[in-house]
């Protein structure tokens, strides 16, 4: 999950990253990517007001890993 602030967006900059990954995996139902605006739901409220890009990982609805920034080697890994 890519978690964002409302004034700035998801982060773009891993969008190739993540559609390569997807087509790698060849499962359609084991790997999803979704956004998610910090602003607007309410358990994201710790993700708020930072400028930096924060990445979730979660595995039945829990976040097992997170990833601060945009670190194509690490993001990578986590998967």
């Amino acid at each position: 999950i890519d978690v964002y602030q409302a004034w700035c967006g998801p982060c773009k900059a891993v969008v190739n990253l993540f559609t390569k990954l997807k087509n790698e995996s060849g499962e359609d139902d084991v790997l999803h990517f979704a956004v998610a605006e910090a602003d607007s739901i309410p358990i994201l409220q710790p993700f708020r007001n930072k400028c930096e890009p924060v990445f979730l990982f979660c595995v039945n609805g829990k976040i097992i890993a997170k990833v601060r920034g945009v670190n194509a080697p690490l993001i990578s890994k986590t998967i």
